[in-house]
């Protein structure tokens, strides 16, 4: 493990199958795609001791605590998108939060920071540096990101070939946004070789 990697958090965003299978009415269309590349940035993240940050939706089977314009997917007569403890709101197959090791953030808005204690979490633990994975790059990564900058962190990365969208342009717009702010946006291959 480099030591350089220990003031370090990779934050898992959304990887749940309600974002990511066939089907799902919230699902990113290239979510699927992406599942491997996201895989392997958690692998490549434990093996150099750096933190795992499972960060995830879990609503309330109400609705009660989502957003005004997702509402009508909620009621006590069908079950909505991420509900707590339903299939949709687990994790992808490949996968796994390791409780001795990882930390999970729940949130129900598009950024990690919003009403959550990320931000606490991560001061205490020590963390000035963050890496991004995960779906959907113009909501809940550009989001956060954006968050983590305005929050000062000095060091922000996206993997861009580990974060997905609905399509390929706006994947694009919004990586080309956040490199304007002073964002690393490495592909996975570039960023694994940074533990060579």
């Amino acid at each position: 493990m480099g030591e350089r990697w220990t003031n370090t958090a990779l934050l898992v965003i959304d990887m749940q199958n309600d974002f990511i299978e066939e089907g799902s009415m919230t699902q990113v269309k290239g979510g699927k795609a992406i599942v491997p590349n996201v895989i392997r940035v958690v692998e490549l993240a434990r093996q150099h001791g750096i933190l795992v940050v499972w960060v995830v939706r879990e609503h309330d089977p109400q609705g009660r605590d989502v957003e005004i314009f997702r509402r009508h997917h909620y009621s006590s007569e069908k079950v909505g998108p991420v509900v707590k403890g339903t299939v949709g709101a687990k994790l992808v197959d490949g996968l796994n939060i390791r409780e001795e090791e990882d930390y999970k953030i729940v949130k129900t808005r598009f950024s990690a920071f919003f009403g959550t204690h990320l931000h606490s979490f991560l001061q205490t633990s020590g963390v000035t540096k963050l890496v991004i994975a995960g779906v959907q790059t113009p909501n809940c990564i550009r989001q956060t990101v954006f968050d983590a900058v305005e929050l000062d962190y000095p060091d922000v990365t996206v993997i861009v070939d580990a974060t997905a969208a609905a399509t390929a342009e706006i994947h694009t717009a919004n990586i080309l946004d956040m490199m304007n702010i002073g964002v690393k946006t490495p592909t996975l291959h570039e960023w694994s070789e940074e533990f060579a």
